[in-house]
């Protein structure tokens, strides 16, 4: 006995299960997003990142339309001895995400500065390109971010987006941030937990994975950029 003598097929059916015993397919693996601590040698990198976005990513990453000139002028002010960036590259060795952990005086917060008795706060910024999202970028970023505050002494994360800017608003949330609305802006505040060693192992042994991967993935481009240039070879990479 097979499965058709238990459920005949009807006038028309090729076979196979009925619709409510065939087997679901099984869910799409996402891939491992693995986030490194940008330097100077990737600032390049970092601006075709930046200048790729669209006009309604830009609005949304900048609270405001940046031409190409003044996107330049902001990555070539990266001070990159005193801020974080973080970033995701993937198999072409490009930059498909970045994260900006920009450092300030606790002055600057506009609510809930009484919650920290820290000097400093820390503001984050977060731009995934098209190619790359619904991966988890954003968030994974967010994370970096936030376990490299809490080792570096700082109890404060905020972020400051458009309201309409539904990714920081998702990554505020489910982060459990405080969320402040006013005038179509909306400012988020994280309080973080001291560090402990397993907050410092932890972001050690991300950093090491990572760039583990980032300089696969260079090697992996400088030999098709190598093999590109051979007389009859070319790469589809």
């Amino acid at each position: 006995m097979n499965a058709t003598d238990l459920y005949p097929r009807k006038p028309g059916e090729t076979g196979g299960l009925p619709p409510a015993l065939t087997p679901a397919p099984a869910p799409k693996k996402k891939s491992t997003v693995f986030v490194k601590e940008l330097s100077e040698r990737d600032r390049y990198r970092i601006l075709k990142h930046f200048l790729a976005l669209k006009e309604s990513d830009r609005l949304l990453r900048f609270g405001t339309y940046l031409p190409d000139e003044m996107i330049t002028k902001y990555v070539e002010g990266i001070d990159f001895s005193r801020d974080k960036v973080f970033g995701v590259v993937n198999s072409h060795f490009k930059v498909v995400g970045v994260g900006h952990l920009a450092f300030a005086p606790r002055e600057k917060l506009e609510h809930g500065v009484e919650a920290t008795e820290k000097d400093r706060v820390a503001e984050f910024g977060v731009s995934v390109s098209d190619s790359a999202r619904g991966k988890g970028v954003g968030s994974r970023l967010f994370k970096r971010g936030a376990i490299h505050c809490r080792n570096a002494d700082v109890d404060t994360l905020y972020m400051h987006c458009l309201s309409s800017n539904q990714t920081m608003i998702h990554i505020a949330k489910k982060a459990h941030m405080e969320i402040h609305r006013e005038y179509g802006e909306a400012d988020a505040y994280l309080k973080l937990l001291p560090a402990d060693a397993a907050s410092m192992l932890k972001e050690a042994v991300q950093e090491q994975v990572a760039t583990l991967d980032y300089t696969i993935k260079a090697n992996k481009r400088a030999a098709v950029k190598w093999l590109e240039s051979l007389p009859g070879m070319k790469s589809d990479d």
